[in-house]
């Protein structure tokens, strides 16, 4: 609690005005975290591109992220404390991709057809990616690859969404 109130330059009391443990305060900054405005009037590929440059960015640095925070929070507490907390986090993500996904859909770039399978595989993908940040064993090149890979999955092909019609 100390480092977060030097970092925030307030008092110790006036911190616990607002949250009364480091946990209160991790599971807050992980919501906000989670609520990332889609910006509607921008290009799918662009928004879609934009997401992945974040998840790339936080990948490659990866020393003091938040997902290593989430691990240790996870790992640190019994399971049934952490269920409901864990499946709000998935929630939120999967909220977040599926409106990349549906601006594409809206946009005639993409077919609407298994949006949620592909929303939570774009999750799991970088998710396991995650992991192998978390175990020092990724390259810039893999993310790269596998970034490609979504990128270009069929059913964001615009040719895809042509050949239906």
């Amino acid at each position: 609690m100390q480092d977060i109130v030097d970092e925030c330059g307030i008092s110790r009391g006036g911190i616990y005005l607002y949250f009364s443990s480091v946990d209160e305060i991790f599971l807050e900054l992980m919501r906000q975290r989670n609520k990332q405005p889609i910006p509607v009037g921008e290009p799918f590929e662009k928004v879609m591109g934009d997401y992945f440059a974040r998840q790339k960015k936080r990948l490659l640095n990866f020393e003091n992220s938040l997902f290593r925070a989430y691990c240790e929070y996870i790992f640190s507490k019994p399971k049934a404390a952490v269920e409901s907390f864990r499946d709000i986090q998935f929630d939120q993500l999967r909220k977040t991709v599926l409106s990349i996904l549906s601006l594409g859909v809206a946009q005639s770039v993409i077919r609407s057809d298994d949006l949620l399978a592909i929303a939570d595989h774009i999750i799991v993908t970088i998710d396991g990616l995650s992991v192998l940040a978390l175990a020092e064993a990724l390259s810039e090149e893999m993310i790269d690859q596998q970034i490609a890979i979504l990128t270009e999955m069929p059913k964001f092909i615009k040719d895809g969404v042509q050949n239906e019609k």
